[in-house]
């Protein structure tokens, strides 16, 4: 399910210049830096690439008013791979992080060091996965749950050298804590913020106000939906990305009740499921029991049952989405409010693409 070579990249550079007076001369104020990245997002999913699976009006934003990139590759399309190439500017073999099993070596040159060498204020909050401790940040607040994959539901944080569980979820909590740093920054300095949100990655657990919100929608299937890569090399035939072979029915699906993740609580599904609070597990078993009766009824099989997993799994992938797109206006909102806007740089991009049934 993962699209190598379409990562997404939408800058928003918009500077302003700050008057000292009617006869005094302008003074170029030095522009505020927010980088932001989401996980496996794909430029289906987005209205400003011409997407029409979903209305993402924030991010629409950022496009309209800036920049949008149209051929724009994935050094390395792997979470923390792509992270440290961005972080570095160095090819995977030179920054030797080349896969997720490794360690981020944090003691060479990134660019958040310059910046702060150069007076920036700097901060990492959100989704790392480069497991070590993050250097050149004045603040830090990462996802240290799932190897640093992170939880959507009351997710664990390794703060400032601290480790905290926050309630809540997960997409609106790093916006919570972006602005919070906002807040209590220092007001004589620029910043820069990397602000990386978990979303959509998988195993797409929605927002609690999104939860079963595609429930009765039908997304288009893509025309090679069911392609069977027969003349492909290797590489296609073996790969591990498939609707048909790789959503697994309790992970990915999600096709188990309560009742029977009480009965095994070693399931990977129960260890998030139990994050959430009393009522939205019980919002959870509503609106997955439509799923779970389809599915169990309907008895299907080859085309039919792979065309059933593909509507599951946009309508759980598109839900998680539409918090990201929500949360990037609250924090759009919060820096117009504060007057930093228009003397703010805004990057959007995801770690890497992603196939939508393709």
């Amino acid at each position: 399910m993962r699209n190598y070579p379409s990562t997404l990249l939408l800058p928003l550079a918009a500077l302003s210049l700050a008057s000292c007076g009617n006869q005094k001369k302008e003074e170029t104020r030095q522009p505020n830096i927010i980088f932001m990245m989401t996980d496996d997002h794909t430029t289906q999913a987005m209205s400003c690439y011409g997407g029409n699976l979903i209305q993402t009006p924030n991010m629409d934003r950022i496009a309209n008013e800036g920049i949008r990139f149209d051929n724009c590759y994935a050094v390395n399309a792997l979470s923390g791979p792509s992270r440290a190439c961005i972080l570095t500017g160095k090819f995977s073999h030179e920054n030797g992080f080349t896969d997720n099993a490794s360690t981020f070596n944090g003691d060479q040159q990134t660019f958040p060091k310059l910046l702060q060498q150069a007076g920036y204020q700097t901060a990492m909050i959100g989704k790392w996965h480069l497991i070590s401790e993050p250097q050149g940040f004045d603040h830090w607040s990462i996802l240290s749950g799932q190897h640093e994959q992170g939880d959507y539901y009351d997710p664990d944080f390794w703060e400032d050298g601290k480790h905290i569980v926050e309630k809540g979820y997960a997409t609106d909590i790093i916006t919570d804590k972006a602005i919070k740093f906002l807040e209590g920054r220092d007001k004589n300095k620029p910043f820069c913020m990397m602000y990386h949100q978990k979303a959509p990655h998988r195993n797409w657990m929605p927002a609690p106000r999104y939860l079963g919100i595609f429930n009765n929608t039908t997304f288009p299937e893509p025309a090679n939906l069911f392609d069977d890569y027969e003349g492909r090399g290797r590489a296609s035939r073996e790969q591990d990305m498939s609707i048909e072979h790789t959503l697994t029915n309790d992970w990915d699906l999600k096709l188990l009740t309560r009742e029977e993740m009480l009965k095994d609580t070693t399931n990977r599904l129960y260890s998030v499921y139990k994050r959430m609070p009393p009522e939205v597990q019980d919002k959870w078993d509503s609106v997955y029991a439509q799923r779970i009766a389809e599915y169990r009824k309907g008895d299907l099989k080859g085309k039919a049952l792979i065309s059933w997993k593909y509507q599951q799994y946009m309508r759980d992938y598109l839900a998680t989405t539409l918090a990201v797109d929500e949360n990037i206006g609250r924090l759009m909102n919060y820096l117009e409010k504060i007057g930093e806007l228009d003397n703010t740089i805004i990057v959007y991009t995801s770690d890497q693409g992603f196939f939508l049934g393709e």
